[in-house]
């Protein structure tokens, strides 16, 4: 049968934690092998980068030879082939090269500079091809032709986009909504949108664009490829590659930080931006250091996670951690609040197919800037430049020209500080690093214009004859300069108003094994979630508290500095650019594994195979849940900027026609068995001809008769009256929740509360509830999707079935036994009892118990059956008083029916089911984890299934 567990390879680990820590030691190893290889390969790729790995891929390059080109693209081939190497197709936006065309059918190649050039190039453990845009126009066959062979043998793969494709898609929807919006900027105004078209067209030459590279990925996409998407350039591939290959394994990461709920929904295409990423296996950020931390120490695998956790994860959640884990957070919170979406441990749940998100520190390779700094051209550097400063105190900025950069703040401060500390202005300089970047931009003109204001006020007021305080710097350094300059520096000082990761910042910690300067990094850049601890943390827009920060690093005293250095290079030179890469493919790998265990364990329906049983039968049951499974799916039913259209779930409305046919086939019965009231199960089903059950079977009525009810006669709901207390007073201090009084139970829901806010509330509420009025209580708390329940023990769907159909087979008189069953529904697990009485497979002892405890679960317990006729009535009067007090109830008022039947007849409902193991088929509804034979992922799932159904035709 699919999905047996008997399919598992007994040699793979079983548990994640398992798993990830094989893949580790198995890395290790393939390092051993390199050790060798490595030690002898020199340093020609020193030179690989014109400035700082943080600048993005657009801002510089620096002309290479073939030879050193190779050296750095090629380099993933020089790996030990003793060990096979899995391939890793890295989709960007742009490739680490750029083509410079020299004739018709002639390119030269230049490396470009970025975060994750410098990450990627070092990594030697995966067999990798790149794939994105080479930075230049190709309209020709011939020239596109030479570049792709030019471009193959350094592993590379071009997109080719046309001009007016980069411009809408690069230069507009990119850098002019997507970029400003992630950084908190917020979306451009009119005067700015105007001179890249509309904000429609924009987005649909990103979609275009996206859409170009994903079919480049599929050219070339060979099985077992592991794809790896980068940035918000690239958000809606992950939707494009699965739906042409659902097999594929895809991961996306972003650079940049992830804006909170607020900000992304300002956004008018959040939606499609959203439900495209979440068609990634993984998802991946560069920040939150601190849960790899506890990753490391607990030897498990921290997932972020967000608000709730459903039932059928509760065995295998993980625990919940701090309240910074910033970006990651606010893309679950986004997917929660704007898309209606569940958040778990893992990630995000979307009708049952998981996306995991989790937290993925980028580094850097921090073994060549600590080799770098033995190279005889690197060593003339630092003499020189301590030549040039001494006796001062040299302060460093390096920095793309950039309004999230935060260098005009930087540099009031420093102003702040030599006006404040008048000794410090002969004693200190500082060097300030500004590469230009989109000079063709006004705004970007405005900004070096006031950057250049600033500096020469500062200087013309401090400065002297021989000396100014500040050097400023237009342009980018070679990397030997940079390592140098990085060795010399006393204090490194990075304000950065809203920053990815900055990686300047782990690249000046790994340079000062000598010096060992201070840090003063901003708390809004993601390297403050990491380095934070060996560093002085600022807020960039408080000018003051800045300074401040720089008089105390100029002042530390030098074990202090030790101490805070020692912390730092320890985790710079721990998690570097090779193992973040390595553990994210690993993390990958792994989450396929989990989704294929998660479908073995529930596969799918055979539709075609139930549907010719179904033919094949003469006497029918079709036992049907209600919330989740005919109704419409949850992202249709209003949710729009936070308010719902109705609170009540309503019916699918692609499935009444068919409702109806299957109640008007005469060897059919259909029974809606549900959690929700008799009211609710009235409104949607009063013109069929079925069999409704409420309160989780504990009412039952045909639809042409009157409700009775199923319930254990010595039921005892005292508790009621204190529970309903504790609802009433959540519910009040729960904007967005409400609370349903039941015959046999009281549910609070907190759907359309805060979902952070709701779920903090649901854990208070459990804990006063367990600790109070339920202490001694025989009670049993259920937890829903976003829903609490407190119901008497006994009282679930598969108790009552037994009475339901006895019911069933004295008011239709039948004749022929069941031989047909299919039973679906989206069943908490308290619930799935109802699986469990109808399995034909049961060993005949255990099928007789569980049947025994369906008729009445409280007589199973000889304490609690009343043992003379005045105990009988004093439990009988007891359920009338709880009874009473519903009744009273003005929240129930309006939809209370009264009760014709006290009790029902109980004839042997199991004896009339004649059923074999392939005329059975139990379904759940959504739920991965369930102890049912199927899955049907969702009510549309459903609503074909039934249509089928209604639809066939049996045999003469």
């Amino acid at each position: 049968m699919p999905g047996s567990k008997c399919n598992v390879d007994p040699a793979t680990p079983k548990s994640r934690t398992e798993r990830l820590m094989k893949e580790r030691n198995l890395r290790k190893l393939n390092r051993v092998f390199n050790l060798n290889e490595k030690a002898g390969d020199s340093l020609r790729d020193a030179d690989l980068f014109s400035n700082d790995s943080a600048l993005t891929e657009t801002e510089n390059c620096a002309s290479l030879n073939e030879e050193e080109l190779s050296e750095g693209v090629d380099g993933y081939e020089r790996q030990d082939q003793r060990l096979p190497k899995q391939r890793l197709l890295v989709v960007a936006n742009r490739l680490p090269v750029s083509a410079v065309r020299q004739g018709k059918d002639s390119w030269q190649l230049e490396i470009s500079v970025g975060g994750l050039v410098s990450a990627l190039l070092g990594l030697k453990e995966f067999d990798a091809r790149w794939i994105g845009w080479a930075g230049v126009n190709v309209p020709d066959e011939i020239g596109q032709e030479a570049l792709t062979k030019a471009l193959a043998e350094k592993k590379c793969i071009p997109v080719f986009l046309d001009e007016d494709t980069v411009h809408q898609y690069y230069n507009g929807y990119c850098n002019n909504i997507i970029w400003p919006l992630f950084h908190y900027l917020g979306l451009p105004q009119e005067d700015r949108l105007s001179t890249t078209r509309s904000f429609q067209s924009q987005f649909d030459a990103y979609k275009k664009a996206n859409q170009m590279f994903a079919d480049v990925v599929h050219e070339h996409y060979e099985e077992g490829d592991v794809v790896w998407c980068h940035d918000y350039h690239l958000m809606f591939l992950p939707k494009c590659l699965k739906e042409k290959n659902s097999n594929i394994k895809v991961g996306w990461f972003l650079h940049t930080p992830f804006p909170s709920s607020e900000i992304h929904r300002m956004l008018p295409s959040r939606r499609d931006l959203l439900e495209s990423v979440l068609a990634a296996d993984l998802v991946g950020y560069v920040i939150d250091i601190f849960l790899l931390k506890l990753k490391e120490i607990s030897k498990n695998s921290i997932d972020i996670n967000c608000i709730q956790i459903p039932e059928s994860h509760a065995s295998r959640a993980n625990v919940f951690l701090f309240h910074t884990y910033d970006y990651a957070r606010h893309f679950v919170s986004a997917c929660t609040r704007i898309l209606g979406l569940e958040g778990t441990p893992e990630g995000v749940e979307n009708q049952g197919k998981l996306t995991r998100v989790a937290a993925f520190p980028i580094g850097i390779d921090s073994d060549r800037f600590i080799r770098a700094l033995e190279l005889p051209q690197v060593q003339d550097h630092i003499k020189e430049l301590k030549e040039r400063f001494a006796g001062r105190k040299v302060m460093l900025g390096v920095d793309r020209l950039d309004m999230i950069k935060g260098i005009p703040q930087k540099i009031l401060a420093f102003e702040e500080f030599l006006e404040e500390n008048p000794e410090w202005r002969d004693k200190v300089v500082l060097l300030q690093i500004a590469v230009p970047t989109r000079t063709d931009v006004p705004e970007y003109q405005k900004l070096s214009s006031q950057v250049h204001e600033i500096v020469g006020r500062i200087n013309g007021r401090f400065g002297t004859l021989t000396a100014v305080p500040i050097h400023h710097l237009d342009r980018s350094l070679d990397f030997h300069a940079l390592c140098a300059l990085y060795a010399v520096t006393d204090v490194a000082l990075i304000t950065s108003l809203r920053d990815g990761m900055n990686l300047v910042s782990y690249e000046f910690v790994a340079c000062q094994a000598s010096k060992k300067g201070v840090l003063i990094l901003s708390e809004f850049a993601g390297a403050a979630q990491s380095l934070g601890a060996g560093a002085l943390l600022v807020n960039p827009w408080n000018i003051a508290e800045v300074a401040a920060s720089i008089s105390q690093a100029l002042n530390m005293p030098a074990d202090e500095r030790e101490k805070m250095h020692q912390h730092n290079f320890m985790h710079v030179t721990t998690h570097t650019s090779q193992e973040w890469a390595a553990t994210f493919v690993s993390e990958l790998n792994d989450t396929i594994i989990e989704a294929q265990l998660r479908t073995r364990q529930v596969p799918l329906l055979p539709v075609k195979v139930a549907v010719e049983r179904y033919l094949q039968s003469n006497n029918r049951l079709l036992m049907l849940g209600f919330n989740a499974t005919l109704t419409e799916p949850a992202n249709t039913q209003g949710v729009r900027g936070g308010h719902i259209r109705e609170l009540q779930s309503r019916l699918h409305p692609e499935i009444k026609e068919t409702l109806k046919k299957l109640c008007d086939d005469r060897r059919t019965n259909i029974v809606i068995l549900s959690g929700s009231d008799r009211a609710v199960l009235d409104d949607n089903f009063r013109e069929y001809n079925l069999w409704l059950a409420a309160e989780n079977g504990m009412f039952l009525r045909h639809s042409t008769g009157e409700w009775m009810t199923t319930m254990p006669e010595n039921l005892n709901m005292d508790w009621v009256d204190s529970v309903k207390h504790v609802f009433e007073y959540f519910t009040e201090r729960t904007p967005g929740s409400h609370f349903e009084l039941r015959e046999t139970s009281l549910v609070w829901k907190y759907k359309y509360a805060e979902s952070h806010f709701g779920k903090l509330q649901s854990k208070d509420m459990l804990q006063h509830l367990w600790t109070g009025p339920i202490s001694n209580a025989a009670v049993d708390v259920v937890q829903g999707d976003r829903s609490v329940e407190v119901r008497s023990v006994g009282v679930t769907k598969g108790a009552a079935i037994d009475r339901i159909l006895g019911e069933i087979v004295r008011n239709k008189g039948m004749k022929s036994p069941i031989d047909y069953v299919l039973c679906a529904g989206h069943f908490l697990n308290k619930d799935e009892d109802v699986y469990t009485f109808f399995e034909p497979e049961l060993p005949c002892e255990s099928l007789a118990l569980a049947r025994t405890r369906s008729l009445d679960p409280a007589r199973t317990s000889i304490s609690m059956i009343p043992d003379s006729t005045n105990q009988v009535k004093a439990h009988q009067l007891r359920k009338q008083r709880s009874l009473s007090t519903l009744e009273r109830s003005s929240y129930r008022s309006a939809a209370w029916r009264p009760i014709v039947h006290d009790s029902m007849s109980l004839p042997e409902g199991s004896s009339v089911l004649d059923l074999k193991a392939e005329n059975f088929f139990s379904c759940t509804v959504s739920r991965k984890q369930s102890d049912a034979r199927y899955l049907l992922q969702s009510s549309d799932d459903v609503v074909t299934l039934l249509k089928e159904l209604a639809e066939s035709k049996s045999p003469n």
